[in-house]
């Protein structure tokens, strides 16, 4: 059974290489799940991942990391406990429906 999200992890950067690096690095570093990846556009992208807090602070953190050895980051988000309207605003592609 799905449950809501505990937390919401994001970062965002210049060029697929850079965010491939980070998202490797967040999925190494802590049990979270990888939602995708949305392209903002010109050249900017973000990934998005969820998990229990902690393990999305730490995975944002190792993430940030290691895309910003090889490229540049622009943007490092967790939010903890998001409120479930906050579906509305991420990209179609990551809606994934929650049984209760």
């Amino acid at each position: 059974m799905a449950r809501p999200m505990e937390a919401l992890g994001m970062i965002e950067g210049k060029g697929f290489v850079t965010l491939f690096e980070a998202t490797d690095a967040m999925m190494k570093a802590a049990n979270v799940e990888f939602l995708g990846w949305d392209k903002v556009g010109s050249g900017i992208m973000t990934v998005f991942i969820t998990g229990d807090v902690a393990a999305v602070k730490a995975a944002t953190d190792a993430g940030a990391e290691a895309g910003g050895r090889i490229g540049e980051i622009t943007a490092v988000e967790v939010i903890a406990r998001p409120h479930a309207d906050i579906a509305k605003v991420l990209p179609a592609n990551l809606i994934k429906p929650v049984v209760k």
